[in-house]
């Protein structure tokens, strides 16, 4: 099984050249549209790379969301007609960028959901943060809460009623004149899990006022892509590994390289 993040096409998969009509949108993700966003497609699943300030599921903003994108996409593109399927696989925070899966059939995303809660689905992320971590590399076990009222998630001491342990792993890969870049392996899917952890050590992500770092991006992202995901494909049975591009613009381009 093969991806990557231009137009290719294997067997079945297929990554479009041409998008929907996107001519009413006034939204950001209007800017660039659907199709050239695709970093796998195939009659199972299709991997988007988000872009910050997308929501990945309706909310009550009202916006328009990825979800509603990918289906009017599937609809345009494979002449669909009627009501089309697709089923959002894992989330991703409003701020958050990066590779995000859906699926195209009740039984793909019955299987994907089944990986995702047994761990059997590997995520990455990049971050960058102002502040170096105490270690260039580093397994943090934290117990966390979320404040529900506040969508905020909190470290607590053992033992506090709501808490569940949470574990990342990360290392530094890059330093610019004012950033450092993290690879952060996420072992538990907990509620702003590497925001809140990092933010722990004295390592808040840039942008990300909610978790302490002092100033917002110009367009309200924080700086936490999802960079890698690593899972078994559904039908085929066969090890997949997908990366979403950077994202353009500083301070990524210091390590977009």
């Amino acid at each position: 099984m093969q991806n990557n993040t231009n137009s290719n096409r294997q067997g079945n998969a297929c990554v479009a050249s041409t998008g929907y009509d996107i001519s009413s949108r006034t939204d950001k993700a209007c800017l660039v549209p659907l199709s050239q966003r695709i970093l796998f497609e195939d009659n199972h699943l299709i991997i988007v790379n988000k872009l910050p300030s997308e929501i990945v599921q309706g909310d009550k903003t009202g916006d328009v969301c990825l979800l509603d994108d990918v289906k009017a996409y599937i609809k345009e593109t494979k002449n669909k007609p009627g009501e089309v399927f697709a089923g959002l696989v894992h989330r991703l925070d409003r701020p958050v960028s990066g590779a995000v899966i859906f699926a195209r059939t009740s039984k793909a995303l019955s299987r994907m959901t089944t990986m995702v809660k047994d761990r059997n689905f590997h995520k990455t992320y990049l971050a960058i943060v102002k502040n170096r971590p105490p270690k260039d590399a580093d397994e943090l076990n934290d117990y966390m809460v979320k404040n529900e009222a506040q969508n905020k998630s909190y470290i607590v001491k053992e033992g506090t009623s709501g808490a569940k342990l949470a574990t990342l792993r990360y290392r530094v890969t890059g330093k610019s004149d004012n950033y450092y870049l993290l690879e952060i392996e996420l072992l538990t899917g907990r509620h702003h899990q590497i925001r809140c952890q990092l933010a722990h050590i004295g390592c808040p992500i840039k942008g990300d006022l909610k978790y302490g770092y002092p100033r917002s991006n110009p367009d309200a992202s924080i700086c936490l892509h999802s960079y890698k995901i690593t899972f078994e494909h559904p039908t085929l049975k066969t090890e997949m590994t997908v990366t979403a591009p950077m994202p353009k613009g500083m301070p990524w381009d210091a390590f977009n390289c």
